[in-house]
């Protein structure tokens, strides 16, 4: 066993210094003697330089950088061993470590002051090593991998020795690269997702001193596609292995590049994302994709995906879409009639997709892989003896004409939940059509194998492999702050947190190319973000790739703010998609859960890019008609010309805004759809138009109102209070005590130069800012819609109340375009970098300038 020593003062796993130091003092402490360093100097050249001569052990001691751990008294010494490598070569490869020598003439005290003048963190070498000796019998090798000392109770840290050298104190020192344990990183009390022995290499490099070296281990990188058999071989003979390398800027995971012709001596470790090059020409030459539309509401996110992905050039269709909402559904089929819509349960989705895949099986259109064979075939009969002849009625026999559908659930009419057919009865009409389940069709084996035949062919529901890409947002209402029974201990016994299980088992079954979930930052805030460390947990156990990042809708080119997270997942042979950088100004910092903070899609302190301006409310509503509360039209005329750059772009039809076609229709000729608001209660509409019109109006304006010193409403008691014409008063009650009074936002008028927060997806204005500027009643779905980037051309179903949730749930697609954007230069391979997390949109993407223009 190791003998005990202490530990250096960081390591590895300390992933928010990003480059930690190994020193038994603070860095405080290193510039305070540096600066007293500078003193003696001064000093001496003042008086007599010759009092500054120390002795050698003095001088290095002095500019000791990184301290050695304290040795015990039974310890023996760690030194060198071999011959020193030949001083050019190591200049050629440890050029940083040699700069005073280079830069400044002088005495060898100027030399090592001067640079740590210009370069205090890194430490000064005399000579460099291949091999060294601790507590004078463990022999360690250049290109070695160690444990190395923690704290008392802690896990030995875990690293890779790429530099030995020995510094201008004449102490041996080495260069850590360091590996991270599943629970060491950003996955932390997830780790349980992730084999034990299974660690990360990190792009965290720091020196400490020799003695922290405690034993070699024998850590493997394996391929992410190695087979299981092969896999449980070679992790059986090693301490550890690694497939991944774990950097924590935006929590990103990437393939580990497999190098046979590493050399173990080379101070650089592969810590590049896997480069094939014939991944590389597949991927230029795929022209369309498939996309999975989980959870997918009215499919805004698909919607964007689509738009963006064909602008870098690979066709992307939302294939097949999965969502609850019937209404819902019902929208999305409208704007994508070539997707196969699904208004079920994802659950029940997924237990589907098993079924099916056993049916492709059986009638051998797949590769059968053990399924049971359900089915009899209708030439087997009963041969028992005792069988007798019985007479049926003829207009009692019901023959299956056609099977139009299949679901797994519990379909109307039925008690018992399983999988079931939709059937056409021969001699019958659509009315008299029934959900069978399939125990009952034995008899129309035929019938069976050309429906599921032509669905297979037609690819009526994914197999596995089938969908290149799964979107989709989750929801976790156990994690909503109006959920007062939430979880905090384990959010995922929480019933209503089940969905994000059911995502990834649905992901972990079809095995896509691409994931990208989407959610509130709830996810990554509450119960110390555990439910955002399980889904990167889940993907990195399935061996994705992955990144999260945190991105605001207005600065894409929206006027409201609204903050999402969103996580990348890429299959092994993929390119892990990059975040996009905004293209608008809007400050984004602080809004974030402070651990993930450095997740959010934003340029750096200090780094001012040209952006656009910010948009505005009426930047993207002023064109629109005036309508009244109790507007009763889902279609009528445009009316007035676009006014802004953003009202030109979003009035474009489909096939335009694809950049294939130009518009079929002028736009003075096209119709406005879902331009009504929710029509409000007479009393509720009487209230309304006591708010004044000016800015920052709202209920603290009424008659009888008064707000006091700490911002909080009180009733004025020499204001006698006013009441509607239906008798109730015109404050009332709820709007003094929401917040304890303290909140403006009950029947708060937006105005044409504000930013709204946020699309909500009810339309009352009891606690809500959401009265239109200029007039009397709420913002209408279509202004809504677009204040979440939906093209005018999209249309949506259901009632008024419906189609506001459905674009308050949406993803705003401006996001999701340049996400889309990103994720086709990953497809495509071009302007992608595994290291760089963010990318920089082109000039000429569509994005959508700000304010009101005489000039458009």
């Amino acid at each position: 066993m190791p003998r005990k020593r202490a530990a250096p003062k960081s390591n590895g796993e300390q992933a928010d210094a990003q480059k930690s130091r190994s020193s038994k003092r603070s860095k405080g402490d290193a510039i305070k003697e540096e600066e007293d360093f500078v003193l003696q100097i001064s000093d001496a050249e003042e008086n007599d330089e010759e009092e500054l001569v120390q002795s050698k052990d003095e001088q290095e001691v002095e500019m000791n950088m990184v301290r050695k751990p304290k040795r015990l008294e039974n310890e023996e010494p760690s030194f060198f061993i071999g011959e020193p490598i030949n001083v050019d070569e190591a200049k050629r490869r440890w050029p940083d470590r040699y700069l005073a020598e280079r830069r400044h003439g002088g005495s060898k005290i100027h030399k090592v002051f001067l640079f740590f003048f210009f370069n205090p963190e890194k430490c000064q070498a005399r000579r460099h090593y291949k091999e060294a000796r601790v507590d004078g019998h463990v022999s360690f090798a250049l290109g070695d991998d160690a444990h190395v000392m923690a704290g008392d109770g802690a896990d030995n840290y875990i690293c890779r020795i790429i530099e030995m050298f020995e510094g201008v104190d004449g102490e041996p020192y080495i260069t850590a690269q360091w590996f991270y344990r599943a629970k060491d990183t950003v996955i932390k009390d997830c780790s349980n997702l992730i084999d034990k022995k299974r660690v990360f290499l990190s792009n965290i490099k720091d020196d400490n001193h020799l003695d922290c070296l405690l034993e070699k281990i024998k850590i493997v990188q394996l391929s992410l596609n190695a087979d299981l058999d092969t896999k449980m071989k070679t992790v059986a003979k090693c301490d550890y292995y690694y497939d991944m390398l774990y950097h924590v800027p935006f929590s990103t995971f990437l393939n580990a590049k497999h190098d046979d012709t590493k050399d173990e001596n080379d101070s650089a470790s592969a810590i590049s994302s896997e480069n094939d090059a014939n991944q590389d020409e597949g991927n230029k030459n795929q022209k369309e994709m498939n996309l999975l539309d989980l959870f997918s509401g009215c499919g805004a996110m698909s919607t964007g995906l689509c738009l963006g992905a064909n602008l870098s050039g690979v066709k992307l269709v939302t294939k097949w879409a999965v969502d609850l909402n019937q209404y819902a559904c019902q929208s999305l089929k409208y704007n994508h009639p070539e997707t196969e819509v699904r208004n079920e349960k994802a659950e029940e989705f997924l237990a589907l997709l098993k079924e099916w895949q056993r049916l492709c099986a059986y009638f051998s259109l797949i590769e059968d892989k053990g399924f049971q064979k359900k089915y009899v075939s209708p030439e087997i009969t009963n041969n028992d003896e005792n069988d007798e002849e019985v007479e049926v009625d003829d207009e009692e026999i019901f023959e299956v004409e056609k099977i139009l559908s299949i679901c797994h659930g519990l379909p109307a009419g039925q008690k018992k939940p399983g999988l079931y057919f939709k059937i056409r009865w021969k001699g019958y009409g659509e009315d008299e059509d029934t959900w069978e389940p399939e125990d009952g069709l034995s008899g129309a084996l035929d019938k069976l194998k050309e429906f599921v035949t032509n669905g297979f062919n037609s690819k009526i529901l994914p197999l596995p492999g089938d969908a290149d890409i799964i979107c989709g947002g989750p929801p976790c209402q156990g994690i909503s702050g109006f959920n007062r029974f939430r979880n905090y201990k384990n959010p995922l016994e929480d019933s209503k947190n089940e969905q994000l299980l059911v995502y990834m088992s649905i992901v972990e079954y079809l095995k896509p190319k691409f994931v990208l979930m989407e959610n509130v930052v709830d996810i990554v805030k509450f119960a110390k973000g555990f439910l955002g460390r399980y889904a990167l947990g889940r993907l990195v156990g399935m061996n994705y790739q992955a990144r999260l990042g945190m991105m605001v809708a207005g600065a894409y080119g929206l006027p409201q703010f609204r903050m999402r997270v969103f996580l990348w997942g890429a299959h092994h042979t993929m390119k892990l998609p990059q975040f996009p950088l905004p293209t608008h100004n809007v400050v984004v910092r602080g809004h974030s859960p402070v651990e993930f903070e450095s997740n959010v899609v934003t340029y750096d302190d200090g780094c001012a890019p040209k952006l656009h301006d910010k948009l505005y409310l009426g930047d993207a509503i002023s064109d629109l008609p005036a309508v009244d509360n109790n507007e009763p039209r889902d279609e009528m005329p445009y009316g007035p010309s676009p006014k802004t750059e953003f009202q030109k772009f979003i009035r474009k039809g489909k096939e335009e805004m694809l950049g294939s076609a130009p518009p079929l229709l002028p736009q003075s000729d096209c119709l406005l759809y879902d331009h009504r608001p929710l029509k409000l209660n007479n009393d509720d509409y009487e209230r309304v138009c006591h708010i004044p019109f000016k800015k920052g109006a709202n209920f603290r304006d009424l008659k009888g109102v008064r707000v006091g010193p700490d911002n909080k409403v009180e009733w004025d008691p020499d204001v006698e209070r006013v009441y509607l014409s239906s008798g109730k008063p015109l404050v009332p009650d709820y709007a003094m005590t929401f917040v304890r009074g303290t909140s403006s936002k009950p029947f708060g008028r937006l105005w044409g130069d504000e930013t709204v927060p946020t699309v909500v997806t009810r339309a009352e204005p009891h606690n809500q800012i959401i009265i239109h500027p200029e007039q009397n009643r709420v913002l209408t779905i279509r202004e809504n819609a677009r204040l979440q980037g939906f093209p005018d051309y999209y249309k949506l179903f259901g009632p008024i109340k419906e189609r506001y949730i459905q674009v308050g749930n949406a993803v705003a697609v401006p996001v999701a375009r340049a996400l889309g954007y990103s994720l086709g230069l990953s497809v495509r391979g071009s302007g992608w970098s595994p290291l760089q997390p963010l990318f920089t949109l082109p000039a000429g993407f569509p994005i959508c300038q700000s304010h009101a223009s005489d000039e458009v």
